[in-house]
């Protein structure tokens, strides 16, 4: 036998060794990661469960806060926004005499203001509160569109 044949040989031979080496290995990794998510994927919906739950408990107790014993608003005179802050009260409504606005997140247990949540807060502390009246266009209450308003020299600006 020449040498190149039994170079030629030897080479697929540790080619097909590599590919049965692949082929264990995949499968044995296969193996191994199903295996591993037939006993936590158990856990993850417990978990998943057990979050939504403390979700939806506070977004239920968020909007029971103006009715229990503690909060110290009408309940009357709050308006539920949720996101991103979670009540604005109108103090003097029921009387029809708005003295103060007052903007009111509720939180439980430990929980701490988010990054919005701080913001806001900021801006109301900082007296960076604005009112803005905004009417809509006669031209669009009878059926004009956007362009045909935009033709006609209206201008739109950002609030």
């Amino acid at each position: 036998m020449d040498i190149t044949i039994v170079l030629i040989l030897i080479i697929l031979f540790l080619l097909v060794l590599i590919v049965i080496a692949y082929i264990i290995g995949y499968r044995t990794g296969t193996f191994r990661r199903d295996r591993f998510w037939e006993t936590e994927l158990p856990n993850h919906r417990k978990d998943a469960i057990l979050k939504s739950r403390a979700i939806l408990t506070g977004q239920f107790t968020e909007q029971l806060a103006p009715y229990l014993p503690d909060f110290k608003f009408l309940p009357t005179e709050c308006r539920f926004m949720g996101k991103p802050i979670d009540f604005l009260v109108f103090k003097g409504l029921d009387n029809k005499d708005v003295k103060e606005i007052v903007f009111v997140e509720v939180k439980s247990g430990n929980s701490k203001l988010n990054s919005v949540e701080r913001q806001i807060k900021k801006a109301i502390e900082n007296n960076k509160v604005i009112w803005k009246e905004y009417r809509i266009p006669e031209d669009l209450s009878k059926g004009k569109n956007r362009e045909d308003l935009e033709k006609n020299g209206n201008k739109f600006e950002d609030l």
